[in-house]
């Protein structure tokens, strides 16, 4: 199993994601111990001194003005996490509570949490056995963190609540058990320490994010089988254009497709004599469109690695001077905006593949292809179907790309009156992108459907490739048939990065 050694440096999507695939060890690295035992001791030396430190000898939330007093300081901690652990829905999955757990013990490896070793140590603990705690994926509106989702993590930690362990759904302490590990007692600020970040919206809306930004690239292959299989023009993408407006992801898009379409022979046969002046827009304004989806989840990354690197509980702890200063670094705002960005921009991918689709089956703009790809029309609907599935997945996209992070109702007794709704956007995302596989799966379908009718031309070379790939998943459609299982099995190829070969992205 490889390891990777933890010190509070920014993660990479890529990193996270290898991580939560799983058969990756975690460990926090050795030049990071004493920042975190020198916090450690400054808690250590306020609780013996008696003195009074939110979340130290303090109520939480409405109730810091509580002293709490030393004889029940472990209660204090103990209790939080169990009242906080109230989370409704489905588990999350095993990939987002590894990454949850990678995360929390990236950021704690800061130093700055007053959190002992030992607990730290104990969450790689859960990902290098893997034990993956129950973690319900609704309750938190992310403002003191994702209190709800870390405190059913925490649970584990100490023996209680339930994981999956080898398959099963066990108690907490039995999965423990079974593995060889003992539940940590938690002390003075380590329930506080463990509760306050941002780590489920990170690590849901992270992964949603990886995928997103693999489907920004095939989207410029999906559109380019579509600009073939409909006549299309590639003179939108020459270089000269989008040097006269050089947006990154726009230069980067228009690269993509001239790569994707050269040496095409069903651009050769149409070049002479085809009237059309311009493509319409789903065509030709593709490296417009799908670099600014581009651009905006770089804008998202760009984020979250920020986020990987960046203590995110209260209060902090400075152990250079022993100052213990309380702020809101929990605040989910940055990661919401950010992911709420996200479900924006690919709504509009999504918002511009159905118009291709539509364009590849409408006999009214096919370009000469037969109605809904079937030479057959009339006893035989084709992919009549399949761009109507298409538009139930948009529209669905449509209602969730609302966002979650200009909502607020305050909590706590009003001290917590302005939250971020974080974890809301991010599971939004997720479904999102999950509707994006498919509807991307359908257009690479349609499209290959429709490059069936303009042999025994030949496609640009990029565009032959992702058009084998797509036959090895799918067959042609000669006779209709039920087409669920084959948009399935292409939007799991995509998952699976089928299509993310060299040749195909840039």
């Amino acid at each position: 199993m490889r390891a990777v050694e933890l010190t509070g440096q920014p993660l990479s999507l890529s990193q996270v994601a290898e991580i939560a695939r799983g058969g990756t060890s975690i460990q926090i690295g050795t030049g990071v111990h004493g920042r975190i035992e020198a916090s450690r001791k400054v808690i250590e030396e306020i609780v013996a001194r008696g003195g009074v430190v939110y979340g130290v000898s303090t109520g939480f939330g409405k109730l810091a003005d509580v002293h709490v007093a030393a004889g029940e300081l472990r209660q204090l901690q103990l209790n939080l996490v169990r009242s906080h652990a109230c989370g409704i829905g489905n588990p999350l999955s095993p990939p987002e509570v590894r990454a949850m757990i990678l995360l929390r013990a990236n950021v704690l490896a800061l130093g700055l949490s007053g959190i002992r070793l030992e607990v730290i140590e104990q969450l790689c603990g859960l990902v290098n056995h893997d034990i993956i705690p129950v973690i319900p994926e609704k309750g938190s509106v992310g403002a003191s963190g994702d209190l709800a989702p870390l405190a059913h993590l925490s649970l584990t930690l100490i023996g209680e609540g339930e994981a999956f362990y080898k398959g099963a759904r066990l108690p907490g302490g039995a999965a423990l058990n079974k593995a060889g590990l003992r539940p940590v007692v938690l002390e003075a600020k380590e329930g506080l320490a463990l509760l306050n970040g941002t780590q489920a919206m990170h690590a849901v809306g992270g992964l949603a994010l990886f995928r997103a930004k693999r489907l920004a690239r095939l989207a410029d292959i999906a559109g380019a089988m579509s600009l073939e299989a409909l006549k299309g023009t590639p003179t939108a993408f020459d270089r000269r254009i989008q040097e006269a407006r050089p947006h990154p992801g726009q230069l980067a898009v228009a690269e993509h497709l001239r790569h994707l379409l050269r040496d095409s022979e069903i651009r050769q046969s149409h070049l002479a004599n085809d009237p059309r002046v311009q493509d319409a827009y789903s065509l030709r304004c593709m490296p417009q469109v799908h670099g600014a989806v581009r651009g905006a989840l770089d804008h998202c990354e760009a984020v979250l690695e920020i986020e990987s690197a960046s203590a995110t509980d209260n209060p902090l702890v400075f152990a250079e001077n022993g100052d213990v200063l309380s702020g809101g670094n929990f605040h989910g705002a940055p990661l919401a905006l950010a992911l709420d960005y996200a479900a924006i921009a690919l709504t509009d991918l999504m918002s511009i593949s159905e118009r291709r689709t539509d364009r590849l089956v409408n006999p009214d703009s096919s370009e000469g292809l037969p109605p809904f790809l079937t030479p057959h029309a009339g006893t035989h609907s084709g992919f009549m179907i399949l761009h109507v599935a298409a538009v139930a997945l948009l529209n669905e996209a449509k209602v969730l790309a609302h966002p979650a992070s200009i909502d607020n109702l305050p909590t706590s007794g009003g001290k917590e009156d302005h939250v971020s709704m974080g974890m809301t956007a991010a599971l939004k995302l997720r479904t999102i992108v999950e509707n994006a596989e498919h509807l991307l799966a359908i257009e690479l379908l349609t499209a290959a459907e429709g490059i069936e009718f303009r042999r025994p031309l030949k496609a640009g070379v990029g565009v032959e490739e992702a058009y084998a790939r797509v036959r090895s998943i799918s067959p042609a459609v000669d006779t209709d048939r039920s087409m669920s299982a084959d948009i399935a099995l292409v939007a799991a190829a995509i998952r699976d990065g089928i299509f993310d070969s060299d040749t195909q992205k840039l």
